[in-house]
């Protein structure tokens, strides 16, 4: 017995062992500007054609891996205008929801309109009108269920005084307000995949004034995931993150820049760029949550897996000028094989 147990220990510090070794092996990477987007402010997708869309200073855009498309006009019936503050922008699919007796209708956008407290709906073609307006005076954060613990709805956060107001609105525009005194939270939201450990099905959010990153429950009630050893403060903190998908050798990930002039992190305003070689050479793997600050794109990745503690890792950093903002989206992302 004695023998095993010592073989035992053996195995497990050889398996210690070569995880630090694998950890000491991931290569720190840099985002670097890819595509010039003047205004660029929030990426999201991809759509069913693969395509991102971006929104930018005079509005939407759509965004394949080489160029820009317009996708919204600006003048006319359906024009869309965006505000100038952080206009952030989620992606539905298609699905019905059979208790609201409607449906979110494949690649419809949403947005933050020109008005704060305003929700805009684009269809597919790039058509806007108004969806529904919310009582929150700083709407702040945006993205739609994908997963269906918030009930495949459109979820939006909104802050006063340092706290958070979490909204679920279905395809009617019925807004249900799931709590009201949250953590601070701004920039990019989204629900995390069932398989993110203990934390699978929950709404991630930031807070880049002080650091945490929260896990709000359905019943709108938050938990801190984790504090990374980042900056934090305005325009500083924890702003972007994006949960990886399973990419093509050619896929990559992609953040905004947005160019502010004057302030220290003035921005490059283009749309930064990660591939798919560079994460799995930063240790990287789907289903990994990447979080990157505003300030500088300082970026850590971080790791939940069922009966395991988070891991939080720091793996690189964007131009020293970075000015990120909203969602981290993915191009070349696999598609699920059918069972």
């Amino acid at each position: 017995m004695t023998r095993w147990i010592a073989l035992a220990a053996s195995c497990f510090a050889l398996l210690a062992a070569s995880c630090g070794a694998d950890a000491a092996r991931a290569q720190q990477v840099s985002w670097t500007p890819f595509q010039a987007a003047p205004g660029v402010v929030d990426l999201a997708g991809p759509r069913s054609d693969g395509r991102l869309v971006i929104a930018m200073g005079g509005g939407l855009q759509l965004f394949g891996g080489s160029g820009l498309q317009p996708f919204t006009r600006q003048t006319g019936p359906g024009a869309y205008l965006p505000s100038a503050n952080e206009s952030y922008i989620a992606l539905a699919p298609k699905v019905r929801l059979r208790k609201a007796h409607c449906s979110f209708h494949r690649d419809e956008m949403f947005a933050l309109g020109e008005n704060p407290k305003r929700i805009v709906r684009i269809t597919r073609s790039g058509m806007a009108s108004d969806f529904v307006l919310l009582p929150s005076p700083f709407l702040g954060a945006i993205t739609f269920d994908r997963v269906g613990t918030f009930g495949h709805r459109l979820l939006v956060s909104g802050t006063d005084s340092g706290q958070s107001t979490l909204y679920a609105i279905d395809c009617r525009g019925r807004v249900r307000t799931l709590g009201d005194h949250g953590p601070n939270v701004e920039g990019g939201i989204e629900v995390a995949p069932r398989s993110f450990g203990r934390f699978g099905g929950r709404l991630i959010g930031l807070d880049e004034i002080h650091g945490p990153i929260s896990a709000f429950k359905p019943d709108g009630s938050a938990t801190t995931l984790a504090t990374p050893a980042l900056p934090a403060g305005a325009d500083i903190g924890v702003e972007s993150l994006g949960f990886v998908p399973h990419l093509k050798p050619n896929g990559a990930a992609f953040l905004a820049d947005r160019g502010v002039p004057g302030n220290p992190h003035p921005g490059t305003d283009s749309i930064l760029r990660l591939t798919a070689a560079q994460l799995k050479s930063a240790g990287v793997a789907a289903g990994d949550l990447l979080v990157a600050t505003e300030g500088g794109a300082e970026t850590v990745v971080i790791r939940c897996r069922k009966r395991k503690p988070c891991s939080v890792r720091r793996i690189g950093q964007g131009p020293a000028v970075a000015h990120a903002e909203g969602h981290i989206a993915f191009l070349g992302v696999r598609r699920p094989r059918k069972p």
